[in-house]
Formats: structure tokens, C-alpha cells, sequence
């Protein structure tokens, strides 16, 4: 029987390059159970409204969605180094976003970044290049 080929990206968080100006990606593994594993692996997952926080020096990540019903929190694999450097981050102002769900051959690991929310003005701006990129104007 031929194995099922499942693509590299999953999901990705589009919504997070609109409202955030991104710094450093941090790969992260992620704590699951059977039934959660097997819906990401058929898609059945969405970022849209994720957020990760720091809470008794781990990582966790809240808002996920898979399948019909929202997770209330997955544990996230990371060093106590990383943890650490994305303390500081938080404590200067900034937020952890999820970017990317990665599900390959055998691990399913997710990408955060560092990021600093963006302003409406920005946000305008962003919209603005992107149209003359495409040739809008």
C-alpha cells in the first residue's frame, strides 16, 4: 500500500504578516494526543485567533482549531534557552505569534515568530505596496 504524502506546510497563519511586523521564527514540536494528530494530518486545523503565552516556564498555545471544536491548550516543545530569549521579547512589548504548522513524514512541529503589532496606518501601508506589486496602480 502506498503511504499517503502529506505536504510540508499544513496550515499558515496569513492573518499574522497583516497584523504583525515579524522578527526571529522559533520551530517548536507540540504535545498531542492521538485524535488531534490525526486531524492536523487531514487538514482539519485552522491558526486563525491562535496566540501563544508563557506560563510556568513552558510554552503554550491557546485558540487552536481543529476539526469542529477549539483546543483550550497544547503544550509546546522548547528548550529552556528559547523560552527564555522569548521572555525577554514579551517583556520588551512584543507578542508570540503561530506563523506555520508544519506536518511532514513524522513530526508535526509549529513555526512562532516574535512579533510587534502593527498600527492601521501600517496596515494601510502593507496594503498599499502589495497593490503596486501586483500592478494595481
Amino acid at each position: 500500500m502506498k503511504k499517503k504524502k502529506v505536504s510540508d506546510s499544513v496550515t499558515v497563519n496569513r492573518r499574522a504578516h497583516y497584523d504583525y511586523q515579524l522578527g526571529e521564527e522559533l520551530v517548536c514540536g507540540m504535545s498531542l494526543s492521538g485524535p488531534q494528530v490525526r486531524l492536523i494530518r487531514d487538514h482539519h486545523v485552522q491558526l486563525k485567533g491562535s496566540y501563544v503565552t508563557i506560563r510556568d516556564n513552558e510554552l503554550w498555545l491557546y485558540g487552536l482549531t481543529l476539526g469542529a471544536e477549539q483546543t483550550s491548550n497544547i503544550r509546546l516543545l522548547a528548550t529552556k534557552k528559547q523560552i527564555a530569549a522569548l521572555a525577554r521579547a514579551k517583556v520588551d512589548g512584543s507578542t508570540i505569534v503561530p506563523v506555520k504548522l508544519l506536518g511532514g513524514d513524522r513530526h508535526i512541529k509549529l513555526v512562532i515568530a516574535v512579533g510587534k503589532g502593527k498600527k492601521k496606518y501600517d496596515k494601510r501601508e502593507t496594503i498599499k505596496k502589495r497593490d503596486i506589486e501586483r500592478g494595481r496602480f
